[in-house]
């Protein structure tokens, strides 16, 4: 079997150790992660609060299996994801105006302008339910 971050376990395991040591944040995720597993995973993946490249090592140090990390990684990431490829599309839109290609209606401008208001809403309100619940389990 594959592990799922062979770095973290292994090559990188006392920097990441040594990194992560001295944080208190770290340590509680830690110990989270070990009561509950999967859940803190996709709290942390929804919290911009966490780095997610220290993150990833740091899940290759703890008892969490491959599959609860990897589902609860791709969970997590979904809302950060949808919002920032429809800020990509949205901004592709806005240049291609610049180039004198008017090919969208009043109407659909309004559209795209509700559809990146929901968006960042949803996103934000996501972020902050993951935040308060991780702290409830991380306390």
């Amino acid at each position: 079997m594959v592990d799922k971050d062979f770095g973290g376990r292994y090559l990188a395991r006392n920097w990441v150790a040594k990194r992560i040591a001295g944080n208190k944040k770290f340590k509680a995720v830690d110990e989270a992660v070990g009561k509950e597993g999967w859940k803190i995973v996709l709290l942390t993946r929804l919290s911009p609060v966490f780095p997610f490249n220290l993150l990833n090592y740091a899940y290759g140090l703890t008892k969490v299996s491959l599959r609860h990390y990897f589902f609860a990684s791709w969970l997590g990431m979904i809302p950060g994801t949808v919002m920032y490829v429809y800020l990509g599309s949205l901004a592709g839109d806005l240049a291609s105006l610049g180039a004198g290609d008017h090919t969208r209606t009043t109407a659909e401008w309004v559209l795209y302008g509700v559809g990146l208001l929901a968006t960042v809403l949803v996103t934000v309100f996501v972020t902050r339910v993951a935040k308060k619940a991780l702290s409830a389990r991380i306390s």
